[in-house]
């Protein structure tokens, strides 16, 4: 056997591996041994029937498993002899693989890139107080408050926070928006809907919360709303300002429950100390996990910045694909149109690469301070994954596990990811840790 390496960049390398005529006939004979054995020809019991009569019989398929053998002697031993670090196969050129003749066999491979670890104990990190303030449980009480708030008619004119109740009908331009906004003909016209005065959160027509302050049942109204240029659920609308005539039925106001007994007992709690206890220890909980989720973002983002590498062409196609796949799924869930990503298609692409590079380049340098501090994963760390992933997915452990038997590709990804997670664990234990002064 001889092996040839060809240099294409820093990543991609092609193997050209010969095997000479015995390699090959060894092979071919091992293939055909086994095809005999299994053979089942009239006239002869299983495995008895003659060489010749098996190679005539099945001769297409000896012939895809012989090159299969073939090709991958070529690829173990060439990886064995060159020592390379190989990340993905990346094409193979066969050539010509015949019993009696020598075979050379190209492989394309992307290889593991080689870089220096930058010093990545004590990187500096910032999170914000987890204990939490006086303002932070009064508002959440009021947040309680307010899911369990009632809703009474109120015989007077809509004030902020109110809750609205107005048919309207739309026009562009002095002409219907029927045939404008297609499918979507709540945004033409709507017999009745709620709308909050003054709302946080932007109800189906934006800016309409904004222009209902004043009126009172009876009331009519013709009022602007100005459609955002991104404006994705009805593009023909993007940009463009439509005339409203509302007309409100009905206003209820907000009637928050008292902090009394009832109250308490509907919270967990027996009085308003043990509520704002609870709260407190609820809301600490959520910041020391979002702390701990910045500390992860912070210490990779400094480990990017600090060593500079080229990551292999292969690895960035498929973390690019899946990047792409998983935005279009999550903006179609939204009411995104496919025509838009159509209309976005190179912007969307260049920016999925460059996450797919950022990711990877993050993975390659985890996997090597893994290596480097001998982080391994263990029984225990796939249990625990396991028992997690399951409560997640609201399936069986012991279903989740037999299921992902069955795909050791998975299965190599699940223990890839864990060896990734205990690496960013092991790099936020060992972070500098300084605390945000809290904002005036």
């Amino acid at each position: 056997m001889n092996v040839q390496i060809t240099d294409i960049n820093e990543t991609r390398k092609t193997l050209t591996v010969t095997l000479d005529m015995g390699e090959v006939n060894t092979e071919y004979q091992a293939v055909l041994g086994d095809f005999t054995k299994q053979a089942n020809l009239p006239g002869f019991r299983i495995g008895k029937a003659p060489a010749a009569m098996v190679v005539k019989r099945y001769s297409k398929e000896l012939k895809e498993e012989f090159k299969t053998k073939v090709i991958g002697k070529a690829y173990r031993d060439g990886l064995e002899q060159s020592k390379l670090d190989v990340l993905s196969l990346v094409e193979v050129e066969e050539g010509t693989i015949e019993a009696g003749l020598s075979a050379a066999i190209k492989l394309t491979v992307d290889v593991r890139p080689d870089f220096v670890l930058p010093d990545y104990v004590g990187l500096e990190t910032e999170v914000q107080a987890a204990e939490a303030t006086d303002a932070e449980i009064d508002t959440a009480i009021e947040s309680l408050r307010a899911e369990r708030a009632d809703f009474k008619v109120a015989e007077r004119a809509a004030a902020k926070s109110d809750y609205v109740r107005f048919g309207y009908t739309g026009t562009l331009d002095g002409n219907s928006l029927t045939e404008v906004v297609g499918d979507k003909a709540i945004y033409a016209a709507a017999p009745q809907t709620w709308e909050e005065v003054e709302g946080a959160n932007e109800g189906l027509l934006p800016g309409v919360s904004k222009q209902l302050d004043g009126l009172k049942a009876g009331d009519k109204k013709t009022v602007d709303v100005a459609f955002p240029a991104d404006f994705a659920a009805v593009p023909a609308l993007a940009g463009k300002t439509v005339q409203y005539a509302i007309e409100v039925q009905e206003v209820r106001e907000r009637v928050l429950p008292p902090m009394d007994e009832a109250f308490f007992k509907a919270n967990q709690a027996d009085d308003l100390d043990g509520l704002k206890s609870q709260i407190s220890n609820r809301l600490k909980m959520r910041k020391e996990h979002e702390n701990r989720a910045a500390q992860r973002r912070q210490v990779t983002d400094a480990l990017v910045a600090k060593v500079n590498f080229p990551v292999p062409d292969s690895l960035i196609a498929s973390e690019r694909d899946g990047v792409l796949r998983q935005f279009i799924e999550e903006n179609m869930r939204r009411g995104v149109p496919q025509e838009q990503f159509e209309q976005n298609k190179k912007q969307l692409y260049d920016s999925a690469s460059q996450a797919a590079v950022a990711r990877i380049k993050v993975q390659l340098i985890l996997a090597k301070i893994a290596e480097a501090e001998k982080i391994t994963v263990g029984e225990k760390d796939f249990n625990t994954w396991l028992m997690r992933e399951a409560m997640r997915n609201g399936q069986r452990p012991d279903k989740l596990a037999k299921d992902l038997s069955k795909d050791r590709d998975q299965v190599r990804a699940v223990q890839q990811q864990i060896m990734f997670d205990k690496a960013l664990d092991f790099l936020v234990s060992k972070a500098n840790v300084k605390v945000a002064t809290a904002k005036a």
